[in-house]
């Protein structure tokens, strides 16, 4: 096959480039001839990445993390060619939830040399001006998405620990969001929600901050969002709840609630939304599931 490597384009040293270039070894050892696409930037490697799918590229593989990952899933989705991943960034929650382990540059060359494919679902979101932009993980807005601004900013400590110390800082300034909801539910009924809450996700995924599995139920393949509403509660309350979210448990607490949906729009003035670690714009904005919209390659080991 050929094999465009698509590197972060922020990442040209250490373990996120060791971690490339061993998986680029290891295809070719397999035989297959790998180019390694990597532009001065984000829109420069989206243009490489199309320049390269136009010549006729067989698989694309990631080394980043879901970042990087997300400008792959914009020129990949509705297609044909399937997408393997490398976990090296700061979050890899889209690869992780695929059965990934970071930095394993092995099982994700393993993965495209067995050839095996499953096909995930993606969420579209459309902004208030028409545009849209699709999204693997979770759609963070409110504190978590407080949490994403403070952790972008951050240039110390490194990987996941820049989010549990960007959380711990937001908390102590945490208060509830006027927001209003409509929901289109699985069933295809609507439900409207409108008051304060701490934050609204949508998922795709289950997690995202590398590992905080905020919607622990999501299914990639299910053609439905998982969508966690929480409400404001005491500081107190809120921060015996944290645990709890880390866990994964936290969805049968009475502030929390949780939906299944085919679609979800958000509003709330003075709100950026998040999702794969990046702005995707203020609220108001609608979120839709695409169902069987990106083929990935499965998990060998």
């Amino acid at each position: 096959m050929d094999v465009a490597l698509l590197m972060n384009p922020a990442a040209r040293a250490g373990a996120h480039t060791g971690a490339a270039m061993r998986t680029a070894e290891r295809l070719r050892a397999a035989g297959h001839r790998v180019s390694v696409i990597s532009g001065g930037s984000a829109t420069e490697s989206s243009a490489l990445l199309r320049t390269a799918l136009d010549l006729g590229t067989d698989a694309v593989v990631v080394a980043g993390g879901d970042g990087t990952v997300s400008l792959a899933i914009q020129q990949l989705a509705g297609g044909d060619v399937p997408l393997g991943i490398v976990p090296a960034g700061t979050g890899n929650d889209l690869a992780n939830t695929l059965g990934m382990r970071d930095l394993d540059a092995d099982a994700a060359a393993d993965a495209v040399i067995a050839g095996d494919t499953r096909t995930i679902d993606l969420a579209r979101v459309t902004r208030a001006d028409g545009t849209s932009v699709l999204y693997g993980t979770v759609l963070a807005s409110g504190f978590d998405s407080k949490v994403n601004d403070r952790a972008n900013r951050m240039r110390w400590p490194r990987g996941h620990m820049r989010y549990n110390i960007a959380i711990l800082v937001e908390f102590m300034r945490l208060r509830g969001i006027p927001f209003e909801i409509e929901l289109e539910l699985e069933g295809g009924t609507r439900e409207r929600i409108a008051g304060e809450l701490v934050m609204a996700t949508v998922g795709n995924g289950r997690s995202y901050g590398g590992g905080i599995p905020i919607c622990p139920d999501a299914d990639l393949e299910d053609g439905l969002l998982d969508v966690t509403l929480v409400r404001p509660a005491g500081r107190l309350k809120l921060l015996r709840l944290l645990p709890r979210v880390y866990r994964g448990t936290h969805t049968s607490i009475d502030e929390v609630s949780t939906y299944r949906a085919r679609s979800a729009r958000l509003a709330s003035a003075g709100v950026t939304a998040y999702a794969d670690g990046d702005p995707l714009g203020s609220l108001p904005l609608h979120v839709e599931v695409v169902p069987r919209a990106l083929r990935v390659f499965a998990q060998t080991r």
